[in-house]
């Protein structure tokens, strides 16, 4: 009788935390498609000396690699932005925001991101699972 009121106690711990703090499979499946499928971490995440990525600063930006010779062409960005919830660009666009530009192509204003940024044009719930990941990393 102890076991199994302590057992469902930990399962509904378990159930509620997966609910609060990353909405669960949409969390992983954000976290799937940002590391796995779009690779983001290639343009917004430094490396290491060994050429490892840098997980203490993930998402956080960094230098580009393979910035064509000079002149490079129009609007192309040296260095990725941050993607984390911490970011000044997370407190611009915010969630809805992040999700809406991997629709559409297209910022809260309404331009279009400068290369090398693919132009993703995600449906909703890629797109939303990708901004709930990225909502919580730190």
């Amino acid at each position: 009788m102890r076991s199994s009121l302590l057992m469902a106690i930990g399962f509904t711990a378990v159930a509620t935390t997966a609910t609060t703090f990353g909405q669960g499979s949409n969390l992983e499946r954000g976290k799937y498609l940002v590391e796995e499928v779009a690779r983001c971490q290639e343009c917004h995440a430094p490396r290491t000396e060994t050429g490892e990525f840098d997980r203490t600063h993930w998402m956080k930006g960094a230098t580009l690699i393979g910035v064509p010779p000079a002149p490079a062409p129009a609007g192309w960005h040296q260095k990725s932005p941050d993607l984390t919830s911490i970011s000044a660009l997370w407190t611009r666009w915010g969630q809805d925001g992040f999700s809406k530009f991997l629709q559409t192509a297209k910022n809260p204003r309404g331009g279009k991101a400068g290369p090398p940024m693919p132009a993703y044009m995600l449906k909703a719930e890629d797109a939303d699972a990708i901004a709930a990941y990225l909502k919580s990393l730190p």
